[in-house]
């Protein structure tokens, strides 16, 4: 967006500026300023609410986008980023090289950043969040100790306003009148005291492998091995209290040769019986049998994809247990079937009816996204069955843009009785071109659910909007409800 902008938050019930960009920073403007007084000196600045949730994934992706420079990257929320260079700055041409490259880096993702190297993290995080350098560490205010603003304002009260002035005084009684944590603090930003980084490195992949001096050659026996490795991996699973979804695994030949085997689950799982059963499957719908020849010498199993699972209490139902089934059937038939060829279908995020259901691999993680379900006593808001296409209809309405009176639908009028809405659909503006109608362009929908005179529900809409989209806009029946 281009010109001032600001991002707004609350703070005892007054609207304040949590982050600014650039031309906002400029015109004079700051973190913590009332929206109203930045609005009554500049009246063009444009505001939108704060998204904390927002902040956090950007943060989380500028972690992963920092790990190409060293392993050991940390987020500090709200904003800050914290790199361990221990043992990376060979690879640099220096300190200010490397932070230079850093900072184009996000420049060119479209932030702005302060840097500091310092030889504890505190002290790097302080000196960058008030624009100092590395040796600057005496003219950091008091408030660089992260203290509550009482124990700030007391220090300024007893004449003690920056680092500099705390750093010649005794540690005794600092600690005996503001307390130990003030001092750890203190120690800290001096250098004299560092806390560990905890870096957001993802968890690597867990392979397990087995090495043999004399080559296996019979097919049980690999078997046996593979389930061997699958209940080593299935205990650094219960570690991170995950269960397998896709593993990989692979044989080696003597004579250089590679078999590539591939399981996927329903469900996340640890259970070794399963992966046996799924395994036997795998080998039995393989098109080209295995072939050991002289015999495989080593033999690899890796889980690629996991995912969280937690400890569950079987219910009396057993409908626990009856989801396992379900998990174990899907992921045998897939393999026996193929992938593809097993699916199920899921909620897709679009607000376009047609759009809003999609089919994916039975095996395949469901979408981050659901249908919002209607208030308890609320009827649905769409119907059951869909028309696909949506079905040509003959309108009559009091006015153009109302509510429909009758409408003549293979060759049969239907008298409307009741009639609800409009709910107000405009298409997606990527897609316009497509269109979603045979042979029709991206028009706005008005949709009305309606009740006829024999008491059956229907869902109409309006295609385009009188004047502005269509002259004479086209009706359709889209659905009908039980």
């Amino acid at each position: 967006m281009n010109g001032p902008l600001a991002l707004t938050g609350k703070e005892k019930g007054a609207l304040i500026l949590a982050a600014l960009n650039r031309e906002a920073c400029a015109l004079g403007l700051s973190i913590g300023m009332k929206l109203a007084d930045a609005r009554a000196r500049e009246p063009e600045l444009a505001a939108i609410p704060h998204d904390p949730e927002a902040d956090r994934q950007w943060l989380e992706r500028l972690t992963r986008h920092c790990e190409r420079y060293t392993p050991l990257v940390a987020a500090e929320p709200p904003q800050s980023l914290i790199l361990d260079m221990t043992g990376c700055l060979h690879l640099h041409a220096s300190e200010k090289g490397l932070a230079q490259r850093i900072e184009d880096d996000l420049d060119a993702l479209g932030f702005s950043c302060n840097w500091a190297f310092a030889r504890t993290t505190d002290a790097a995080l302080a000196l960058a969040r008030y624009g100092l350098k590395e040796g600057a560490e005496a003219q950091l205010p008091v408030a660089a100790l992260g203290m509550d603003a009482r124990i700030v304002q007391a220090l300024e009260r007893a004449g003690l306003y920056r680092i500099g002035d705390l750093s010649s005084r005794p540690r005794g009684p600092l600690a005996a009148r503001f307390g130990a944590e003030m001092v750890l603090k203190l120690e800290r930003l001096l250098g004299e005291e560092d806390r560990p980084v905890n870096p957001a490195r993802r968890q690597s992949m867990i392979i397990a492998e087995r090495r043999f001096a004399e080559p296996l050659g019979h097919l049980d026996s690999v078997e046996q091995i593979l389930a061997e490795l699958f209940a080593e991996a299935s205990l650094q699973l219960e570690e991170r209290h995950q269960g397998a979804r896709h593993i990989a695994m692979r044989l080696f030949r003597c004579d250089g040769h590679i078999a590539r085997l591939a399981i996927e689950t329903g469900a996340p799982t640890r259970d070794e019986g399963l992966f046996a059963r799924l395994l036997a499957e795998r080998l039995d719908s393989l098109h080209d049998p295995l072939d050991p020849g002289f015999g495989y010498d080593l033999v690899r199993l890796a889980i690629i994809h996991a995912e969280p699972l937690k400890m569950r209490q079987v219910t009396d139902d057993g409908a626990q247990e009856k989801h396992t089934e379900e998990a174990a059937l899907l992921s045998q038939i897939s393999i026996r079937l193929g992938r593809e060829r097993i699916r199920r279908f899921t909620s897709a995020d679009s607000h376009i009816p047609e759009h809003a259901l999609t089919s994916l691999p039975a095996l395949e993680p469901p979408l981050p996204f659901s249908w919002e379900k209607p208030p308890a006593g609320e009827p649905p808001g769409r119907p059951l069955l869909l028309f696909d296409p949506p079905q040509p209809i003959s309108v009559m309405a009091e006015v153009p843009d109302g509510p429909p009176r009758r409408f003549l639908w293979k060759k049969q009028m239907h008298l409307v009785t009741r009639a609800e809405g409009p709910e107000r659909i405009a298409s997606e503006w990527w897609r316009r071109r497509k269109g979603y109608l045979p042979g029709k362009g991206g028009l706005t929908r008005d949709y009305y659910r309606i009740e006829d005179s024999d008491g059956r529900r229907y869902w109409l809409f309006r295609h385009g909007l009188y004047g502005s989209e269509k002259e004479r806009p086209d009706w359709y029946v889209h659905g009908r409800f039980a």
